[in-house]
């Protein structure tokens, strides 16, 4: 098959395009980041550069739809937030496109609408409240003593606040109905992340990986499959229930006596990726909808390795926690190190050099810069 992803930025796409490559399937990339962190792979047929969907929508969905005509695409993959914009438009495109309608992925991707999603049908998250304006923050910090705040469209947590002073939070937020927030009840526990391949409300693969190291306080960086039950039952409960088709991942906390609560969802790709990708029915489980669920082939562990130095490190060393970070960092493989497919390690600073550009110039954290010009928050 003709396969076309975009998000080539992503740590995650490029662990997708060399899986369906080593399938035998040819593999394209529309991106719009010049010198994204899959543009060099060999596994790669042709790269197209995108114009922005975030910045120039009707640009982006022609330029997708005349690189599916001319290249007779069978399949294209969102990866990362471009997904939203694909969604928007996606019956006008001449192929199959693994994602949901915009209205279903916004529901997921929308913290508030989510969690609203997840009592409806029984399932545990933690107590949420939509906050719009002083009131309803004050009204969060009278109901609980310990909260976090986000906003309903936000990534990476990179402005969530945990634990913050009522004066810290009003102080910070800047409210009002078209840009709301929520506030849930702090639950401590340990984190767990998940990412799932499912048609139609069934999962044809999964894993969950506990979140030890990470990019500031959201994206993860190392990486080790583990069974939990309770969690996979969560899952498989919401995706029936929603009869959803696409890549899907949840953030939950676990305490200490075993219960589970989901924080908030990601309809795309994430991490998980990387753990399932060598299992020899991984490409399958995107292809074929009555497949057995796959979990990841072996317990292997991995990491991306430049940021376990460059963030990694220095948290363990602050929270005192440098034995496991040697342990984890000498005994993971990094995700982007392939000796068949070298150049993406070789010139992955390139892609951090231009999100160090785009943060100086939009005045935003390098995090937020890495999606400035793909994400979507709600807008029409």
């Amino acid at each position: 098959m003709n396969i076309l992803l975009t998000g080539g930025r992503a740590l995650a796409t490029l662990e997708l395009a060399r899986a369906f490559h080593r399938a035998g399937h040819t593999v394209f990339m529309a991106e719009s980041l010049r010198g994204h962190l899959s543009q060099p792979s060999n596994a790669i047929k042709a790269n197209f550069v995108v114009p922005a969907p975030r910045l120039s929508p009707d640009a982006f969905f022609v330029a997708l739809k005349n690189i599916i005509e001319e290249n007779k695409v069978d399949l294209l993959i969102p990866t990362c937030e471009e997904i939203f914009h694909i969604a928007m438009r996606r019956e006008e495109l001449p192929c199959t496109v693994f994602a949901e309608p915009i209205k279903k992925l916004d529901g997921l991707h929308n913290k508030w609408k989510f969690v609203l999603n997840a009592v409806e049908h029984g399932l545990s998250v933690p107590e949420t409240m939509l906050v719009t304006n002083m009131d309803t923050l004050y009204h969060a910090y009278a109901h609980w003593k310990e909260l976090v705040l986000k906003p309903t469209y936000s990534r990476f947590a990179a402005r969530t606040l945990i634990l913050p002073s009522l004066k810290q939070a009003s102080s910070t937020l800047t409210l009002h109905s078209r840009s709301p927030w929520v506030a849930q009840h702090y639950i401590k526990g340990t984190e767990i992340c998940t990412y799932s391949i499912c048609h139609n409300g069934r999962i044809t693969a999964h894993t969950a990986y506990p979140s030890v190291f990470t990019a500031g306080r959201g994206a993860t960086i190392a990486y080790q499959h583990v069974d939990n039950p309770a969690i996979f039952k969560w899952v498989k409960n919401f995706v029936a229930r929603n009869r959803f088709t696409g890549q899907i991942a949840f953030d939950f906390i676990q305490t200490d006596d075993g219960q589970i609560y989901a924080l908030e969802c990601n309809p795309r790709a994430t991490s998980g990726v990387h753990l399932l990708a060598s299992h020899p029915q991984f490409v399958e489980a995107f292809l074929n909808p009555q497949m057995e669920c796959i979990t990841p082939a072996d317990n292997g562990s991995y990491m991306l390795s430049s940021a376990m130095l460059i963030y990694g490190l220095p948290e363990a060393y602050k929270n005192k926690n440098i034995k496991q970070w040697v342990k984890t960092f000498f005994t993971s493989s990094d995700v982007i190190l392939n000796f068949r497919d070298p150049l993406p390690l070789l010139l992955q600073f390139r892609s951090l050099l231009a999100y160090m550009k785009i943060a100086r110039d939009k005045e935003i954290s390098p995090l937020e810069a890495v999606t400035f010009d793909i994400e979507w928050n709600g807008e029409e």
